[in-house]
């Protein structure tokens, strides 16, 4: 197996685990962003420190962030994919032209 061919595997695998990354974030995602609405648990002692709205916004800045970078990842999943074909593609052509040369 060529080194193209090897790499365009590695490529193909990370490409693959990126885009498989909101499977495993949309729902905590959702449950996070829920929460910031319902900060009871701070009790009297968020509303006494005016930590409630703080906080709120704090959780919903981390949502936007984590969904900015889930859509970075799969932007890159998207390019890493690109780039394992061209990989496949030139190992394919390489290959043609080492045999062209033979015979």
């Amino acid at each position: 197996m060529s080194d193209l061919k090897k790499e365009a595997e590695s490529l193909h695998k990370a490409a693959s685990a990126l885009r498989k990354v909101p499977d495993h974030t949309t729902k905590p995602l959702h449950d996070f962003k829920a929460a910031s609405h319902d900060l009871s648990a701070l009790g009297a002692l968020g509303s006494l420190l005016s930590a409630t709205d703080d906080i709120r916004d704090g959780m919903e800045t981390l949502t936007k962030v984590t969904k900015a970078l889930d859509e970075e990842w799969q932007a890159e999943a998207k390019l890493i994919g690109e780039i394992s074909d061209a990989f496949d593609l030139l190992d394919i052509l390489i290959a043609a032209a080492a045999r062209a040369k033979k015979g």
